[in-house]
């Protein structure tokens, strides 16, 4: 209860002091990365193989969107991976910016070997090929020997070797760690599993570790579990240290990047009209959209690089040429709203002969 005197003493007139106008402060939004993975994730599980200057194109269109990482190829046996074969010439007919990074997927040392053949015959005077390469595990034995034919621990082992070797050559070496959530062959995952294998990747001089929920059946939930796991408590992880990686089967890739930003996570892998899949993760679709994490991330405390409007055409373009839906709903949208617009630009060009026209499509 408030007292007849100690509300009329609330209604008097502030001093000077507090009656000024409030001058407000913009607060400065915190900045996220995204690591734009389509032209190697994105497309690395596409039942037809793309030539390399499409690929190469690609790369350009998200350079000229304002993407600052692309995951550009890898260095896989076309044998295995058909998909990223010619990964050198796309290197080679790609535009490259001082700046910007193009890692690539390294899974062994014969495909690290390959890259810095490739390098040493670059001429000095051009800004080189990739100053970064990527190399993976999982959290699953049985992921391990679907994937690379070895368990986790020799995985590790044969990493170890790789990453070593390409800091020594003036490498960046980025870590995944695959099937974080769930295990399409083994079921649920062990959080404490993924934190250990984390950890071996950073100790073996991973800069930064991605934890892919390759099957695409996180949620909130599951995602924030994962995360207190392997950040908090005896030997956790910084946040500094991590970023995310969630694919888009089940709809939960952004929620699921909201709940790893509430954990200090700031960066995360996206692919381009949510491209993507895994060929050893049966039924996972692909990656988070880089259009829908864009999207949502407007009106936030968080800014990421990219121009929505531009990244969401080379969505549209892309999945043209792929002759695939585009996956990313706020690219959809986008290129609706787009095709309304050039209707409307028609129409007052011509009287309303193209809204007739259009009415009879």
């Amino acid at each position: 209860m408030f007292s007849r005197t100690a509300t009329i003493r609330s209604l008097r007139p502030r001093s000077a002091a507090f009656s000024r106008p409030r001058a407000f402060a913009t607060a400065a939004r915190e900045r996220v990365r995204i690591v734009e993975v389509g032209p190697r994730d994105g497309l690395q599980n596409e039942s037809a193989v793309i030539p390399p200057e499409v690929k190469a194109e690609l790369v350009n269109k998200l350079t000229k969107a304002g993407m600052k990482i692309i995951e550009s190829g890898s260095f896989v046996s076309p044998k295995w991976v058909p998909q990223m074969a010619g990964t050198a010439e796309v290197l080679k007919l790609m535009e490259r910016h001082e700046g910007l990074h193009y890692p690539v997927l390294v899974p062994n040392l014969k495909g690290l070997e390959l890259l810095l053949e490739l390098l040493s015959k670059q001429p000095k005077s051009e800004v080189p090929y990739t100053n970064e390469i990527a190399v993976f595990s999982a959290a699953t034995d049985a992921f391990a020997k679907a994937n690379t034919n070895c368990t986790v621990a020799e995985s590790l082992e044969r990493l170890s070797a790789v990453a070593k070797r390409a800091t020594s050559e003036g490498l960046r070496v980025r870590g995944y760690v695959s099937v974080v959530i769930d295990c399409p062959y083994s079921g649920k995952v062990d959080p404490a599993k993924v934190k250990s294998v984390s950890q071996a990747l950073l100790d073996m001089g991973c800069y930064e570790i991605s934890l892919g929920d390759t099957v695409g059946t996180g949620n909130p939930t599951t995602v924030d579990r994962l995360l207190r796991t392997v950040i908090e408590g005896t030997g956790g992880i910084p946040a500094s240290k991590l970023a995310g990686h969630f694919h888009d089967t089940y709809g939960m890739g952004v929620a699921n990047i909201f709940t790893a930003l509430n954990h200090g996570i700031r960066a995360f892998d996206s692919a381009v009209g949510g491209l993507g899949g895994c060929p050893y993760s049966p039924g996972a679709t692909g990656n988070v959209a880089t259009e829908d994490v864009l999207y949502a991330l407007r009106g936030s405390p968080f800014e990421a690089p990219g121009d929505l409007d531009a990244i969401a055409e080379v969505g549209t373009w892309i999945s043209k040429a792929l002759k695939r839906p585009n996956a990313s709903r706020v690219g959809r949208a986008l290129e609706a709203r787009r095709a309304r617009k050039q209707l409307e630009k028609e129409r007052e060009n011509d009287g309303g002969a193209a809204e007739t026209i259009s009415s009879k499509l």
